[in-house]
């Protein structure tokens, strides 16, 4: 199983990288996802991301109190809400009715967590 749990968190964080990057694709979750398979798979490299400048606070904020930043949760919603707008321009209804969805459910999940 340690392969596997290697080879997930490998693809989280290039997708978490991909994230950071692009403003549709979420970076942290995919980071979460990353560190979890570290956890079983290779623990100095979970150490390593938990202690990143710039990821690390998320990280462990969520570990610890399932907490998410207030500018995190902005920066969120609001790429989400771009999302919507771009989705009305280029493809229009019936799809921005997913996109809207998408927003509304996640949107809230996300404004519901601890700061």
């Amino acid at each position: 199983m340690r392969p596997l749990f290697l080879a997930g968190g490998l693809i989280a964080v290039a997708l978490g990288a991909i994230g950071a990057a692009l403003p549709i694709i979420p970076t942290v979750p995919f980071l979460l996802l990353a560190a979890f398979c570290f956890a079983r798979s290779n623990p100095e490299w979970e150490q390593r991301m938990l202690k990143h400048p710039q990821w690390g606070a998320h990280l462990r904020d969520w570990r610890e109190r399932k907490a998410i930043s207030r500018r995190s949760k902005i920066m969120a919603i609001g790429a989400m809400t771009a999302g919507v707008v771009v989705t009305w321009l280029t493809l229009g209804v019936p799809y921005v009715y997913i996109s809207i969805a998408v927003l509304v459910i996640s949107g809230s999940w996300i404004a519901t967590r601890n700061e």
